[in-house]
């Protein structure tokens, strides 16, 4: 049994599909307030339960083999990284090593071990990563290290469709390597069997490292029009940010994640891609061929 959280999220949906595809049993962790219906279709075990009440999570864990944590709190403050991202996961790494689970695979984050100070997610993370590290003695690991979903881009390419407007905040210049969130899930559910996946460490990204201005061009390209670019510089995003402050800390301390990854490139290198061809067996998908293909152009 494969327990999957983050189930109805853009990766953990397509990770639940991709195992069910395969006649793989799989338990999905999901809000009650959820959409899972699609899950459910697709012939997977519906746990609806609360990642911040670890009753859920060892109810949850019961059975299983192997754990694919996917979930998270998102970049834009939604969410609570240190209970989400941190507390949740500690929990579920007990659970799943007290139960008797052979492997687990976390979805990090590329940047986890540069030291972002101001981003919590990033800390979260991190210290996830090392702590599911102390326990390889008996709990197999597969740390995926992943750059921007591609899957993120779909509701901005749609209102571009509309627009034909796509803001950039910050540096156009700064490069990153978008992943496809199928090759992701792909990497993710082939992680729980392999050797050589076993006990590593992957930064994951796709084929191209793209400049952040290269990706209104891409969507000019797939909709055949001229993109309007509005590119406010970070300054302003800190500006509002110190205004936010004053009203709710909280917050203003959340956008710490969303700055890091306004302000930093992303890149996974060559020699890091074709690791991820020569261990799992596929070349990486472009963003382009991903949108294209996702909105059915």
């Amino acid at each position: 049994m494969f327990l999957v959280t983050g189930a109805t999220g853009g990766l953990g949906r397509r990770i639940v599909r991709q195992l069910r595809e395969q006649n793989l049993p799989v338990r999905a962790f999901v809000r009650l307030n959820a959409r899972y219906s699609e899950l459910e279709q697709r012939g997977a075990e519906i746990f609806v339960g609360n990642l911040l009440n670890d009753r859920d999570i060892e109810k949850a864990c019961r059975g299983v083999r192997v754990v694919i944590s996917a979930h998270g709190a998102n970049a834009t403050g939604e969410g609570d990284a240190q209970s989400i991202d941190y507390r949740a996961n500690i929990e579920l790494i007990d659970q799943a090593k007290a139960q008797g689970a052979e492997h687990f695979v976390f979805t990090s984050v590329l940047g986890a071990d540069r030291g972002y100070e101001d981003a919590p997610v990033f800390k979260a993370k991190r210290e996830v990563e090392k702590y599911l590290q102390q326990q390889a003695d008996g709990l197999g690991y597969t740390i995926l290290r992943p750059s921007g979903f591609a899957s993120n881009l779909l509701p901005l390419a749609e209102r571009f469709r509309q627009t034909g407007i796509y803001l950039l905040i910050g540096e156009p210049q700064n490069r990153t390597s978008i992943v496809s969130t199928d090759d992701l899930a792909r990497i993710a559910v082939a992680s729980a069997s392999l050797d050589a996946a076993r006990n590593r460490v992957f930064n994951i990204g796709g084929p191209e490292a793209l400049s952040r201005d290269q990706i209104p061009k891409i969507f000019g390209r797939i909709f055949n029009r001229e993109p309007i670019i509005i590119n406010p510089p970070l300054l302003l995003f800190d500006g509002l940010r110190g205004a936010v402050g004053l009203v709710s800390p909280s917050v203003s301390e959340s956008l710490g994640t969303l700055r890091a990854l306004l302000a930093n490139e992303y890149l996974v290198t060559p020699a890091e891609v074709a690791l991820l061809e020569t261990t799992f067996g596929f070349q990486p998908e472009s963003l382009e061929h991903f949108l294209r293909r996702c909105l059915g152009i």
